[in-house]
């Protein structure tokens, strides 16, 4: 057995990402002993008020582990083809990356995988995390599956289930989603190492009417205060910390990353702000008010209400 397992961890893989998302399931690999042939990774740019070269998450972890990193402008680029095809990879790991042409989701011979943070077949797209909570989701999960031409829809490895709590941010479900699909990733390899993954179409499971996880732009963002107070609350938590929702206060945009919700009919009109200018800043929705918690006034840091009402006093 111990043999057969050694055999299986010499597979070829290369990997492929960017973010934080996409190192935790990068390092469970390299922490399970398999072969890393090669790690492909957004080139670096500048960021920042000096405008440094900043490289990938992906990218620190590799360099500190050791392994050969590619940092190609564009897949299609016959040099990198060819520097990818001599890295001989059996199989390649696809975890919060660019959209891959067929050359090279076809190019090894146990395909490319991919770690998507849902349910498939529901939200598929980039913002899977964000619109689950923003719909109100009380479930999400992570999906292994094999790349095919049209984005999110090969066929499925395996899923795991995460609830969602109540209370739960977009930044808190990554978190959470993260480590699931590291677990989840490992497990796929391992299946796929020793021929024991089965496939599964997935026209073939019923998922009712298809939620979608599109981009998320600013305008996704802005706070319709005419909308249930629920509504709102989700929205908030589905883009903290990041995009953030957003509204004005007194002709200035206004971030705001945590809040909580009242259920109680309000007797101002939608989007008029309530506050005693000291501890609490609420603002009428259409059947309830948003308590907000922590925000972020244009051309301010973020701050708490408590802090944010001591220097700044509302008309």
């Amino acid at each position: 057995m111990q043999s057969e397992l050694t055999d299986q961890k010499k597979i070829r893989i290369v990997f492929m990402g960017t973010p934080d998302f996409a190192v935790a399931s990068l390092d469970v690999l390299v922490q399970n002993g398999y072969n890393i042939a090669g790690v492909i990774t957004a080139p670096d740019k500048p960021a920042g008020r000096g405008l440094q070269m900043h490289e990938s998450a992906v990218k620190q972890y590799a360099v500190s582990k050791g392994l050969k990193v590619l940092q190609p402008e564009k897949l299609k680029n016959p040099a990198f083809l060819e520097e990818l095809k001599a890295l001989q990879a059996d199989l390649q790991v696809v975890v919060a990356f660019r959209m891959l042409p067929e050359v090279v989701w076809n190019m090894p011979p146990l395909g490319t995988i991919n770690v998507h943070a849902s349910l498939l077949p529901n939200y598929r797209g980039a913002a899977p995390i964000n619109w689950a909570i923003i719909n109100g989701e009380k479930q999400s999960g992570v999906t292994t599956f094999k790349l095919k031409h049209e984005i999110d829809t090969g066929d499925i490895l395996f899923s795991q289930s995460v609830d969602i709590r109540e209370d739960e941010t977009a930044g808190e479900l990554h978190d959470d989603l993260m480590a699931t699909g590291a677990a989840l990733l490992l497990k796929t390899v391992e299946a796929l190492a020793s021929g024991q993954a089965a496939e599964t179409p997935q026209a073939h499971i019923d998922a009712g009417s298809l939620k979608h996880a599109p981009k998320i732009f600013k305008e996704d963002c802005l706070i319709k205060w005419e909308e249930p107070v629920d509504k709102i609350y989700n929205l908030v938590r589905g883009l903290s910390p990041y995009p953030t929702a957003w509204t004005t206060l007194q002709g200035k945009s206004m971030k705001i990353f945590k809040a909580v919700k009242e259920n109680k009919q309000p007797a101002e009109a939608p989007g008029e702000v309530l506050t005693d200018n000291k501890s609490y800043l609420k603002i009428a929705a259409a059947d309830g008010y948003l308590s907000l918690k922590e925000i972020q006034l244009e051309g301010k840091k973020k701050m708490d209400i408590e802090a944010f009402l001591r220097g700044f006093r509302l008309q």
